[in-house]
């Protein structure tokens, strides 16, 4: 068996390559009125292998290899523009309102505890 380490290499490079853009992870580019709005991602990577190879009693050789890779792909949001001017909008945050919304029951269980520590000491 031969080690054929750059070939796996490159077939798993060009995998990522095919795989790992916004077009197969959150879509094309699209237009809103008069706003044009291009997806953003996140991609991290990691490699690792090893081989080896030895001899048992001058008759028994051997030979082996191990391979694995692993990829985290993950939308972070749009770059939208309008005209001239250009901004970033986050993915999975809220904003205004809606954020205020979100943050009602920590507030309740906040002012629940407090409640509960004067109580206690009166």
């Amino acid at each position: 068996m031969e080690l054929h380490f750059e070939e796996l290499l490159g077939k798993i490079t060009d995998f990522i390559k095919s795989e790992a853009n916004t077009d197969t992870v959150v879509g094309e580019q699209f237009e809103l009125g008069e706003f044009k709005c291009v997806p953003v991602i996140k991609v991290g990577m990691g490699f690792g292998s090893g081989g080896g190879e030895g001899t048992e009693a001058k008759t028994k050789k051997g030979q082996g290899m191990g391979a694995g890779a692993g990829v985290g792909i993950e939308p972070i949001g749009f770059l939208v523009t309008k005209g001239e001017e250009i901004s970033f909008l986050e993915a999975g945050k809220t904003h205004g309102l809606a954020a205020a919304f979100e943050k009602v029951p920590d507030l309740i269980e906040k002012i629940a505890k407090y409640r509960a520590k004067e109580e206690a000491v009166v």
